[in-house]
């Protein structure tokens, strides 16, 4: 690490609380009166649904404003559209810290353009925010300072999830694995390896396939012939829904896992057929807001009541809004323990100081923490199993292991 990011270091291990009685102290994008705050979203091109992510932060922020905004000072939040496109996220980030001069970066969206800007964010020493991206290369506070991960469990940590269960629950189970050939199913193979240790050998194949393949059926044959009785299948939706439709059609009855990413109701289990789906596991750190079991909480009243007055045309079923009224949570929090040191290096140092953070419409048990060594917010993650027409959990929050 260069001088700057070697002093950064150094205040990260200063006690939290020494922000919130600092004199006041500004940096680019901070004054009596403001904090701005930068932001990608793909509000065009393939990957627009995503953009409901950006507009629930801008939706919250907009409601914290109205109540007073933070100690006195109202938040700018200004949204740039990169239409998923790296070279444009580049252009857009480079337009919010030069011309608009934000305090940080906060969510920008994708695996891609995340990766695309991280370099120039940490040279700049500008800090980089909770990307709307489970990777684990956001979580690396050796070499990226000024990046801290997302407010979601990384594959990492989601693969070495299940491992933990499996080998509690099944851990004579002989395993198939089905894995989108990229850093998204490369990094949940990889986790459920390291979480697996030396019973990674019960791992008896393994297959990709590529996002460009119209089907992955032939795929699901050869690991059924593996002999396996669980599967994984590290998948987006159209292909985990596949994998489940294809596992009953060919009469194989594994212990079956999909991703979170993928255990949507709409897009994976209802394509894939409710009859199919039966049994299959995944995980989730939130309340599902289809679910009656939580129609009386007070958190999800408070975030439906939210969706109502600030975006009241939105699908209350879509979880981006969910993960963007989280954010928006812990990004005032994370304000509010900066208190009047609004430097671009406090706010690192607060990042890097989140304890026991809660967020409305968690799942209970489910809390942010962060540490000078810890850049991974979230890794505790629920299971639940598909029974009947619904997800249902089960057991214990588990947590992973820190460090990815």
């Amino acid at each position: 690490m260069n001088a700057r990011a070697c002093l950064l270091a150094a205040m990260l291990l200063v006690p939290s609380a020494q922000g919130a009685l600092a004199q006041k102290n500004y940096g680019p994008g901070a004054t009596d009166t403001e904090i701005k705050i930068g932001n990608t979203m793909p509000y065009s091109g393939p990957a627009s649904s995503y953009s409901n992510i950006g507009k629930a932060e801008a939706a919250y922020f907009r409601m914290v404003n109205e109540t007073g905004g933070i100690n006195g000072r109202k938040i700018n939040f200004v949204s740039y559209d990169d239409g998923y496109s790296p070279p444009k996220t580049v252009e857009q980030v480079r337009r919010l810290v030069e011309s608009d001069e934000v305090l940080f970066i906060l969510s920008p969206m994708g695996t891609p353009t995340n990766s695309a800007i991280q370099k120039y964010l940490n040279t700049k020493y500008v800090p980089h925010l909770f990307p709307a991206s489970n990777a684990s290369k956001w979580s690396d506070p050796k070499h990226f300072p000024w990046t801290m991960g997302p407010i979601g469990v990384g594959y990492v940590s989601e693969g070495r999830i299940y491992a933990s269960y499996l080998l509690k629950t099944r851990p004579g189970d002989k395993i198939a694995v089905l894995y989108q050939n990229d850093d998204f199913g490369k990094e949940l193979l990889r986790g459920l390896k390291e979480g697996l240790g030396d019973r990674a050998g019960t791992i008896v194949a393994e297959l990709s396939y590529e996002v460009t393949q119209p089907t992955i059926e032939s795929q699901i044959s050869q690991l059924k012939d593996s002999g396996a009785n669980t599967l994984f299948s590290f998948a987006i939706p159209k292909f985990a829904a596949q994998s489940i439709k294809r596992v009953a059609e060919i009469g194989w009855s594994p212990l079956h896992f999909i991703p979170s990413v993928s255990a949507s109701l709409n897009s994976t289990i209802v394509p894939a057929g409710l009859e199919n789906a039966q049994g299959v596991i995944s995980g989730t750190i939130l309340m599902d807001t289809a679910d009656p079991e939580w129609a009386n909480d007070p958190a999800m009243k408070n975030y439906l009541a939210f969706l109502s007055k600030w975006l009241p045309d939105a699908n209350k079923v879509d979880v981006n809004y969910q993960f963007g009224y989280m954010t928006g949570q812990v990004t005032v929090q994370l304000l509010k323990q900066c208190g009047d040191d609004l430097t671009r290096e406090n706010v690192m140092r607060q990042a890097a100081n989140l304890k026991e953070v809660s967020f409305e419409t968690a799942i209970p048990g489910i809390k942010v923490n962060t540490s000078p060594t810890n850049y991974s917010p979230v890794t505790s993650l629920q299971l639940m199993q598909f029974k009947g027409r619904a997800w249902q959990r089960f057991g214990d929050v588990i947590r992973a292991d820190v460090g990815e």
